[in-house]
């Protein structure tokens, strides 16, 4: 989507309008049912409206961090999120990083704190959030243990395996934000965008 589009959609709507914008523009994959979960920066001053904006939907959000006047969202749905958690690779994954087996809420406490303490050193983010972000697991490891370096392709993250499957979904990935835009743009809400799930073949 041109950068001229959504400077204009960010400027122009009220502030629960461009709020849902936001979300739409850089959840769509997770809305439409394609990932587990995602996370947004958002300012401070939008979160008031987040609450309403989900309401009526399965939807569920905590703020990972607080940091010069925004908070990092992060979306996910309860039961799939849990089930993803339960899957032996991402479970074996985050065992390295001290989280063992726990319900989504305890695990996103821990990452919480992982994220708060990597701020307040001035260190980006743990890297095993890409994992919570629904990012391939051997992708996330080969990053975490090659330093962010290599890889064969980046898009919506660093790819080191599989380039031909991760530029399917980037494809897919994109399809869905043109889409959930577009149904936006028509009127639709958070919700009825989110209810409008895609089929995931390529996955």
């Amino acid at each position: 989507m041109p950068v001229e589009v959504v400077s204009y959609m960010l400027s122009s709507l009220d502030l629960k309008k461009c709020l849902q914008f936001q979300i739409v523009l850089r959840c769509a994959p997770f809305l439409k049912g394609m990932k587990t979960a995602c996370a947004v920066n958002i300012e401070e001053q939008y979160c008031t409206e987040l609450k309403g904006i989900l309401a009526d939907t399965d939807i569920e959000y905590r703020y990972l961090s607080t940091d010069k006047g925004r908070r990092l969202a992060y979306f996910y749905r309860k039961k799939e999120l849990s089930d993803y958690l339960r899957r032996t690779d991402v479970k074996r994954f985050l065992e390295r990083f001290g989280y063992g087996w726990m319900e989504p809420e305890k695990a996103l406490d821990r990452l919480s704190e992982r994220v708060c303490r990597y701020i307040r050193r001035g260190a980006g983010f743990p890297h095993e959030i890409g994992a919570f972000l629904d990012y391939p697991i051997d992708d996330v490891r080969c990053f975490i243990e090659q330093k962010g370096k290599g890889g064969v392709m980046t898009g919506y993250w660093k790819v080191y395996h599989n380039p031909g499957k991760a530029q399917l979904i980037f494809q897919a990935y994109d399809k869905a934000r043109i889409s959930a835009v577009n149904e936006f743009l028509a009127g639709d809400t958070i919700r009825e965008i989110a209810c409008k799930r895609v089929l995931q073949e390529f996955f």
